[in-house]
């Protein structure tokens, strides 16, 4: 099969602060839902020979390139937040011209309600078969009416040992160390949720908490952190590649791409909280007014082939949700798979991210966080 071109639409300012995923700032108001009233799909999944050109509106460095010129045309587009693919299909009012977008679980209901995403169609989509149930008819999209898995992952941290020469285990070792050896030298990654997280989890409080006692707590600690907080960076395996960070917050998948690229493997160490951490879903969507949808279908489709799940897996990190795929990633020897695959134990102290009321005033927090980092 040739290979046909990747396209990038990527505004030049953006291009060196791409990143994989950071939370919606504040939950999607009404006034933004009143705008949707008059759209409607401009097209259907209609049967015949799917056209293959796409347009993709997804997270940076989110899919191996030969992957998708292996199916076909696919022009890319990339964004550094939920809120600002919300935003972007919001002010098209179904006419973005994207095929397929990527949100996090917690936004899709949210979007359903406003008209963002249309139904999919399950007779194009046979090899949804291969997906892991456990990935499946989850609570934010019953049926998987509207999405369908792409990845999955969690966050924890690396350190560089050659620094920090005592273990760390814990959120609160994390934070311990961002104000002693680490300060200075620690980032943390851009995400008010996870940001908070890591604090709440490490005094035993639920991730999702709208408790005012626990926010202003959460408030008082952190901005006495900001002082160590060297850099927020979502993307950072380039950072810790090139040892960057002496402690560095990340998602699995990039902090595990950072170790494989430094010459020194051995250097950085990878810590799952012992408290437990956060886990997020990306997912397969269709926006509405999707002018190729037939082609949406059947690039989703595609890339729930297992040979071509496994190529994604290998080349993002991240867990890609399908049957069997970890047996497939040891048979094949692949490096720091615990980086990518989890315990159950493990995955039993993961807790999902919710939108709730609190998300405001994590907001304010962050934004005064930021403004008062060293």
């Amino acid at each position: 099969m040739e290979n046909r071109p990747i396209r990038m639409l990527v505004p030049e300012a953006l291009k060196a602060s791409i990143t994989r995923r950071t939370a919606l700032s504040a939950a999607l108001g009404t006034a933004a839902l009143g705008v949707l009233a008059a759209c409607s799909p401009s097209g259907s999944a209609a049967s015949g020979s799917a056209n293959k050109s796409i347009n993709l509106y997804t997270w940076g460095a989110y899919d191996d390139p030969e992957v998708l010129s292996d199916w076909g045309q696919v022009t890319l587009g990339s964004y550094d937040s939920n809120e600002e693919l919300i935003a972007k299909l919001v002010a098209a009012s179904g006419t973005s011209g994207y095929d397929i977008v990527v949100p996090t679980h917690q936004f899709i209901p949210q979007m359903v309600e406003a008209g963002l995403l249309e139904e999919l169609d399950h007779s194009l989509l046979p090899n949804m078969s291969n997906l892991d149930p456990n990935y499946m008819d989850a609570s934010y999209d019953k049926g998987n009416k509207y999405s369908m898995p792409k990845a999955w992952g969690t966050t924890g941290y690396v350190y560089d040992t050659t620094v920090i020469t005592r273990e760390l285990t814990s959120w609160a070792d994390f934070w311990d160390a961002a104000a002693n050896e680490a300060s200075g030298k620690t980032s943390l990654v851009a995400d008010m949720n996870e940001i908070a997280g890591a604090y709440f989890l490490a005094n035993g409080i639920p991730t999702n908490t709208t408790d005012a006692a626990h926010l202003d707590s959460y408030k008082t600690f952190i901005t006495g952190v900001a002082k160590h907080i060297q850099a927020f960076e979502s993307y950072n395996s380039t950072t810790i590649a090139q040892n960057g960070r002496v402690l560095a917050q990340g998602w699995n998948g990039d902090a595990r791409r950072g170790l494989l690229d430094n010459s020194d493997q051995s250097r950085y160490k990878w810590v799952l909280p012992s408290e437990g951490s956060t886990l997020f879903q990306d997912n397969w969507c269709i926006p509405t007014g999707a002018p190729n949808p037939q082609g949406a279908h059947d690039f989703i489709n595609y890339v729930l082939d297992p040979a071509v799940s496994f190529r994604e897996l290998e080349y993002i990190g991240y867990n890609t949700a399908l049957t069997g795929i970890q047996e497939k990633a040891e048979a094949a020897n692949l490096e720091l798979l615990d980086m990518i695959f989890f315990t159950q134990d493990q995955v039993d102290n993961f807790q999902r991210l919710e939108i709730t009321s609190a998300n405001e005033q994590l907001l304010a927090i962050f934004n005064s966080l930021q403004a008062a980092a060293g």
